[in-house]
């Protein structure tokens, strides 16, 4: 986990263009703002949001802002009932979520915060499984021609029997494998052991030879001393690619690089509070993604996002005409 760092007057500052840039949002000096924030969803995007919340409640201590974790499809269901601030999001919002916030009058802004690699782990003590092709991580995976030993993945491996753990159901983490695994209409295998906290997951692994889960990076990058991270074929140019800050950042760790995102209910921008907090997440998120083990986006991304917010740009861009995800490099989506 990152260092706790003394306030500086580079942050205060921060908060102030913030505030200055903020719709609703008088300028003033946030040892002054009073209020909650009240986040909830991604256990991925958590270590952001928990970074943000630390930093932010040095420069407005009278702000206090509490953090959830129940998962990406958790914290859509908060967020659309209006429960929440910011809904944290592994994923980007989908076509039913967006329909429960209009049934609930939600008009929300969604920004990117960074990009993570959704990474496969293994124990240490795995010494046969160096590297996975998606053929075989479907093999492990699916609900479909199910691996049950090693050795149904590569004759060439032991025979134990494996071990298959997961983000909860309910994560976004969970929703992005499965559908670059098995597709939207596939199903994950029934025996898998799931847990809402990555870190769960990671012990769990620690603990077994024949074990194999998924994750966000930065949970691999904080544990990297106690897990494999399992180099994937990338399907178009069949190289075997580590996750890593570069190969997710140029996506050549490939299918499994993404965007993180926050969503930003527009009523509650009224508060300044919140809107201070949101802007200082963007204006704060490359340092603080790098921080916590994720990876910054491009500079235009960020203010790309500071814009739609100062605007209150409603709704999403990652989804085409039809409610379906659109695929590609980042920058050319999110304007």
């Amino acid at each position: 986990m990152r260092p706790i760092r003394a306030i500086n007057a580079f942050l205060v500052a921060a908060v102030l263009v913030s505030m200055a840039a903020s719709p609703a949002t008088p300028k003033q000096d946030p040892k002054n703002l009073k209020g909650a924030v009240r986040v909830d969803g991604s256990s991925t995007v958590y270590l952001i949001a928990e970074a943000v919340a630390e930093e932010f409640s040095k420069v407005a201590p009278g702000v206090n802002v509490t953090v959830g974790l129940s998962g990406t499809g958790g914290g859509f269901k908060r967020f659309s009932n209006g429960e929440i601030d910011i809904s944290n999001a592994s994923r980007c919002i989908k076509q039913p979520e967006i329909d429960a916030c209009k049934s609930h009058k939600i008009e929300f802004i969604e920004l990117p915060v960074a990009f993570d690699g959704l990474t496969i782990v293994t124990n240490k003590g795995n010494t046969w499984a160096k590297q996975l092709t998606m053929a075989q991580v479907k093999k492990i995976f699916a609900s479909s021609e199910t691996a049950k030993t090693w050795k149904d993945v590569d004759p060439s491996w032991p025979s134990d029997v494996i071990k298959v753990y997961s983000p909860g159901t309910d994560s976004g983490t969970f929703d992005y494998f499965k559908e670059v695994t098995v597709g939207k209409e596939g199903k994950i295998r029934a025996d898998i052991s799931v847990s809402e906290d990555d870190n769960v997951i990671v012990r769990s692994i620690e603990g077994d030879k024949n074990a194999i889960g998924f994750f966000g990076y930065a949970y691999f990058a904080e544990n990297q001393g106690k897990l494999n991270a399992v180099p994937v074929i990338n399907p178009k140019t069949g190289a075997a690619v580590t996750p890593s800050p570069t190969t997710i950042e140029d996506a050549s760790y490939a299918p499994f690089s993404r965007p993180l995102f926050i969503y930003v209910n527009k009523a509650s921008l009224a508060k300044p509070a919140v809107a201070a907090y949101a802007a200082f997440a963007l204006d704060n998120g490359a340092k603080l993604a790098a921080e916590v083990g994720y990876i910054k986006l491009p500079t235009v991304i960020y203010e790309r996002a500071k814009a739609n917010l100062a605007a209150s740009k409603l709704g999403t861009q990652m989804l085409d005409e039809n409610g379906m995800e659109r695929m590609g490099i980042l920058a050319d989506i999110y304007k």
